[in-house]
């Protein structure tokens, strides 16, 4: 079969690789319809995630029709179409149980390489290094999808596949980031971030009841396309005193509720940047961390700030002694997606989530590795490229 495959530091190709087949009881084979880019990825394209080898498949974000089950599957068909969460989770370990699904302790086979790094193994994730699992990723035509019973959902008869692409991640992540991040009826809150996952957890907020939610980002085509379709405030970064902004909109204080969904190759028009660029590149830290440090001094004392965007190890000039003094309450996670999922295809059902628009360029798999310069490189107004193996 076809697949976008990692090939070194910015160089994707596709590639035919083997096919999937069956390899436990609880495994499903998925003909792969859609499947997306994510800012994630960049990281692995950037060489900033250094697990990666020559030939993997990368890709976490998709769906499609089931087209072999398990002998254990009980929950699933062949012909059905499902979507599928971007985190490998067995649904029954100790984590699992209490909702924490991206810490699921028995999808990972790889622990060792994250227990040295952080001092304990998440989940896996489909095309995310082999230090998430090594499991192939979705930018293929078929993928083997474990646990499936847990880790795939069926698509409601209303929702498209365009929509139901964006509940395997970007949806979940970022209503993830709002609920755990404490949003609360007349709460304003700011969002770092105007990527697919920035502004679903703008639209998670509101309708969570946030009086009034503010997205802040550089790039005015994602602005303009969060203001239209969700009607929220926004901020360029680079034309403005984001910190001074959000104290006149709340009386002094800043927002209740702040959620980073930006990640660990974060920009910033000042000269901070430049200082984190340069220590990254020289490997003295791992990540970029610009717009956590503005989120922590945004918010006001008391307040949450919660880390959506993805970093890999340790950064420099954390601003611990704000979130302290502040009263501050900061939580991160990778998204717990499979608590969300159903919930969400509901809503989407039901017209309250609109998803198909960050699809802004749907293109066939051969061209995937345009599709992700137009999605690094910001080209044409590219919000996400979307992949169809069978175009």
């Amino acid at each position: 079969m076809k697949a976008l495959c990692w090939q070194g530091v910015n160089s994707l190709g596709v590639e035919t690789v083997p096919d999937p087949a069956i390899q436990n009881a609880e495994d499903i084979v998925l003909k792969v319809s859609l499947s997306t880019v994510c800012g994630s990825d960049l990281h692995l394209i950037s060489g900033y995630i250094p697990f990666m080898e020559s030939g993997d498949v990368i890709g976490h974000e998709f769906m499609g029709e089931v087209v072999e089950v398990g002998a254990g599957v009980r929950n699933h068909r062949v012909g059905d179409r499902v979507v599928v969460c971007s985190f490998i989770s067995c649904g029954r370990c100790w984590y699992c149980e209490r909702g924490m699904t991206s810490l699921c302790d028995n999808s990972n086979t790889n622990p060792g390489i994250t227990q040295l790094m952080w001092g304990a193994d998440p989940g896996a994730v489909f095309g995310y290094s082999h230090a998430m699992g090594g499991f192939r990723g979705s930018h293929a035509e078929y993928v083997r999808v474990p646990f499936a019973d847990y880790t795939a959902f069926t698509v409601p008869e209303g929702v498209d596949d365009q929509s139901a692409l964006f509940a395997s991640d970007s949806v979940p992540t970022g209503w993830m980031g709002a609920d755990l991040g404490g949003v609360r009826p007349g709460d304003t809150v700011a969002v770092w971030g105007c990527g697919a996952v920035g502004q679903m957890a703008a639209r998670a907020a509101q309708l969570l009841g946030a009086e009034r939610v503010v997205v802040i980002d550089r790039f005015e085509y994602r602005l303009s396309q969060a203001r239209r379709l969700f009607d929220v405030d926004t901020l360029d970064y680079t034309a403005t005193d984001v910190g001074a902004e959000l104290r006149e909109m709340t009386g002094g204080r800043g927002p209740d509720v702040c959620i980073e969904a930006v990640g660990l190759e974060a920009h910033s028009p000042g000269p901070q940047y430049w200082y984190d660029q340069v220590k990254q590149q020289l490997r003295m830290q791992t990540d970029r961390p610009v717009a956590v440090r503005e989120a922590i001094h945004a918010c006001r004392k008391g307040g949450s700030v919660f880390v959506l965007g993805v970093f890999s190890g340790v950064v420099d000039k954390f601003p611990l002694g704000a979130v302290m003094n502040k009263g501050l309450t900061l939580r991160s996670a990778q998204q717990h997606g499979h608590r969300y999922i159903p919930m969400l295809l509901d809503r989407m059902a039901q017209g309250e989530l609109t998803t198909s628009h960050l699809a802004t360029h749907v293109m066939p798999l051969d061209r995937g590795a345009e599709g992700y310069d137009l999605f690094k490189n910001k080209e044409d107004d590219c919000v996400r490229a979307v992949f169809q193996p069978g175009g």
